[in-house]
């Protein structure tokens, strides 16, 4: 039974969910397309309440910021309304669960959202930051970190499986409250709880995955540094020396001057220097190998824990790139016989290829004709930006930039902006095109429609030839077009072209 039997070929029906996260920092409406593998967000809008603020000393939400939030959460109800949204699920993290007049708000709250409100505590908090990770990043191997503004959640990460995380009062926030906004007496208390933290222990030599808002705009401004080809966030990657060195850079900024800081989120300028201080000291504690941003967290991994169990297992990247092809291929089916097509000349005993490769080549299979609405001279640079900005997940940068570059020279395209195959080494390049050249001969003989490539055979032969077959009822597809795409995809193997008519 091949890999995508029971795959649906029909557009993706649109059943709009909502969910609603009401954190110690900001109140997100975040309203994805669907509760499904890889849901897309369609509507996302925050508000910073900053309701944390102050309840370190007071121990309450201050009046102001319920204000602001239940005027949020007023308009997060019409807003759902108007998208047609059925689902609304909704959360509310460490202020809510720890200020004395929590519950208060919260009734109110439900009251202006119009939806019941599930108060998390620390360990479920961490575990829906781990299943987001997850979701996102299906071969984590390490510990997840969810920094919000009241509290760090930690939890490990191996094996596709969770184990036992904690929660720790060190958000910014929180820390500027407890610290008079003096930093070294903020680093002197986040010292004192990460060094009775044995999960720390966990984490050295393996990859810290990092979520929440401060660590995507620390990313964001590390990618500037660098003069980054690729401005997607999901799945950046530092080394532990790269992390340290921005952290402690941004730490030693006053928000004065952080405010004339190029990619800097000016709503975050005061705790973004507590943020990065505490991965800094995370990273110091914890001796981790890198840090990987996950734009996947605690409302994703909410959804994910919603799906079946088949759902889950499926994998976040294909099921991705399937629903692109629903979308904006001519013919969703002939994508699914493209993979089995090129199957002939890839696997055992043909042109080699690991489990990450093959995935990454059908990934690149469903993508294949995505640009074809385009103008001709536009579809390569439509493909390219289309594919390396999507909001795909379960695929590191590399991964994606191959996946924009297969179907780039898919479309003849001739160099590639921004610097991207800079991502690359050079066997992937020349791996994008060959499985380029593929498509190319693939869609001369099928025009994209499907029914068609199942019949036609490809193999490399004894003596170094590559041999096309067709069936007698097929043998008049022959032409130029045809002698030419082989005649490339044979270069690219190094064969000579040879075609057989049955």
């Amino acid at each position: 039974m091949s890999w995508h039997s029971g795959f649906r070929t029909e557009h993706p029906t649109y059943r709009p969910v909502a969910v609603v996260d009401i954190g110690s920092n900001s109140v997100r409406l975040v309203v994805y397309d669907g509760l499904r593998r890889s849901p897309a967000p369609i509507f996302n809008e925050k508000i910073l309440c900053g309701l944390g603020k102050g309840v370190a000393i007071t121990g309450r939400l201050n009046g102001p910021a319920i204000e602001r939030a239940l005027s949020a959460l007023r308009r997060f109800k019409t807003l759902v309304k108007q998208i047609g949204v059925k689902q609304v699920f909704a959360v509310a993290t460490a202020a809510a669960r720890e200020a004395e007049n929590g519950e208060e708000f919260i009734e109110q709250a439900e009251r202006a959202l119009g939806a019941g409100i599930r108060v998390l505590t620390g360990k479920e908090e961490a575990r829906f930051a781990a299943l987001g990770v997850l979701s996102g990043t299906p071969e984590a191997d390490g510990l997840a970190g969810d920094l919000g503004g009241g509290s760090l959640e930690l939890i490990d990460i191996k094996n596709g499986k969770l184990n036992d995380g904690i929660t720790l009062p060190i958000g910014p926030l929180r820390l500027i409250d407890l610290s008079g906004g003096n930093m070294d007496r903020a680093q002197k208390i986040v010292d004192d709880y990460l060094v009775k933290a044995p999960i720390l222990k966990q984490l050295a030599g393996r990859t810290f995955y990092a979520v929440g808002g401060a660590w995507r705009n620390l990313a964001r401004i590390h990618m500037a540094q660098l003069d980054y080809p690729l401005h997607v966030l999901h799945h950046y990657q530092m080394s532990r020396t790269q992390a340290e060195g921005i952290s402690e850079l941004m730490a030693g900024l006053t928000p004065t001057s952080l405010k004339d800081v190029k990619d800097m989120s000016k709503a975050r300028v005061d705790t973004l220097p507590y943020g990065a201080m505490v991965l800094d000291r995370l990273m110091h504690f914890g001796l981790a190998k890198d840090v990987v941003i996950s734009v996947y967290g605690v409302r994703e991994g909410l959804l994910y824990s919603k799906l079946p169990r088949k759902k889950m297992s499926a994998d976040a990247l294909l099921s991705s790139c399937w629903d692109f092809a629903r979308r904006y291929a001519r013919s969703p089916a002939h994508e699914l016989e493209l993979c089995d097509w090129t199957d002939q000349l890839f696997g055992k005993g043909k042109i080699e290829e690991n489990d990450e490769e093959k995935r990454l080549r059908y990934a690149a299979c469903l993508l294949a004709d995505i640009g074809w609405r385009a103008h001709p001279d536009y579809r390569a640079d439509r493909s390219l930006g289309m594919i390396s900005q999507a909001a795909f997940v379960g695929v590191d940068h590399p991964g994606r930039v191959f996946l924009a570059l297969t179907v780039f020279y898919r479309y003849d395209g001739d160099g590639m902006a921004d610097g991207l195959t800079r991502l690359l080494d050079q066997h992937h390049i020349e791996r994008a095109h060959l499985i380029s050249s593929m498509f190319k001969l693939a869609y001369v003989l099928s025009a994209a429609m499907p029914g068609h490539l199942s019949k036609i055979g490809l193999k490399i032969g004894p003596n170094k030839t590559l041999i096309l077959t067709l069936p007698g009822k097929l043998k008049d597809l022959m032409g130029e077009r045809v002698e030419k795409r082989l005649a490339e995809l044979a270069f690219e193997l190094d064969c000579a072209p040879k075609v057989v008519l049955g």
